[in-house]
């Protein structure tokens, strides 16, 4: 398990983490968000030991993490760190080496994940001969092939179409089975959905939300509810009563409302149209619970 608790960095004068305390249990997947400048890279830093913290302590299995635990973590970073002249096999080789594997071992699970991502023709070929997408395949081989007790994945979908991000959720599902704690950050919340059980959000290096992802959810007051007809009159659905907004796509109608109890007077005034086939109530995304959480703090 990793634990970080009341961590906090200074660049100088300025603090760039602020009191920051969360938890990633063994087979946990947990989520670090925040918009660009919030603090999530210096937090990786920290807790992959590149940084030192301020103040505050990092362990992973209850021992602070140095050399001797970081041949157990893995880090896919949001940039590029991949040595593009060296081929594919040298590169894992590297890498490998690095964190303590012999090249058998290494050379058999680079076999494997390339039959994976299907790229196992890719093996020899130089890392700068590839597209963005099969680079950031083989930067996500080596930040797993040590079969890491933690992995950190920052933006890990970044260049990837939706087949291959199946494939990436696939192989991380896998590792989630297998026991590895896995820190996951992204600016796709549809991805921080999918994955992630407990999350924590950062402004400007300080939490301002933080738990578990359905308890968020439910907490949330403001709820959509989509419809599908094709007669409902928008204008007069938006004066009912708890309603604060009403979207219309090609395939369905999302009207926003202020709380659960604001849905009946809603299905009130939907049911007097014949052609309704669709009235569901849903909790708001995490997009729209970050947008407003986020967007609290740089409007004061």
């Amino acid at each position: 398990m990793l634990k970080v608790e009341n961590i906090t960095k200074y660049y100088g004068d300025f603090l760039a983490v602020d009191h920051l305390s969360f938890e990633v249990k063994k087979g946990e997947i947990f989520g670090l968000l925040g918009v660009n400048g919030a603090g999530k890279t210096t937090t990786f830093r920290m807790i992959i030991g590149l940084l030192e913290a301020s103040s505050g302590t990092i362990t992973l299995n209850n021992h602070p993490i140095d050399y001797t635990l970081t041949d157990k973590i893995g880090f896919l970073t949001e940039e590029r760190s991949l040595l593009t002249k060296l081929t594919v096999y040298e590169q894992a080789i590297y890498y490998g080496v690095l964190k303590g594997m012999k090249k058998e071992t290494i050379e058999k699970k680079l076999d494997e994940y390339l039959q994976k991502f299907h790229i196992s023709e890719y093996k020899n070929r130089k890392i700068k001969e590839l597209s963005k997408g099969n680079q950031q395949k083989i930067q996500f081989i080596t930040a797993i092939l040590n079969d890491p007790e933690l992995l950190i994945l920052d933006e890990p979908f970044s260049g990837l179409d939706p087949l291959n991000v199946q494939l990436f959720m696939d192989v991380i599902k896998e590792l989630k089975k297998k026991g590895t704690s896995i820190i996951f950050s992204s600016h796709r919340m549809e991805h921080v959905e999918m994955f992630c059980e407990k999350l924590v959000v950062l402004v400007k290096g300080k939490s301002v939300l933080e738990g578990n992802l359905k308890d968020i959810k439910k907490a949330y007051r403001k709820k959509n509810i989509h419809i599908i007809s094709e007669s409902l009159d928008l204008q007069k659905l938006e004066k009912v009563p708890g309603v604060i907004g009403v979207e219309k796509n090609e395939s369905e109608i999302i009207v926003k409302i202020e709380s659960q109890e604001n849905a009946k007077d809603v299905f009130l005034f939907v049911k007097q149209y014949d052609d309704v086939t669709k009235f569901v109530v849903e909790d708001a995304t995490l997009n729209e619970i970050f947008m407003e959480k986020v967007g609290v703090f740089y409007e004061n």
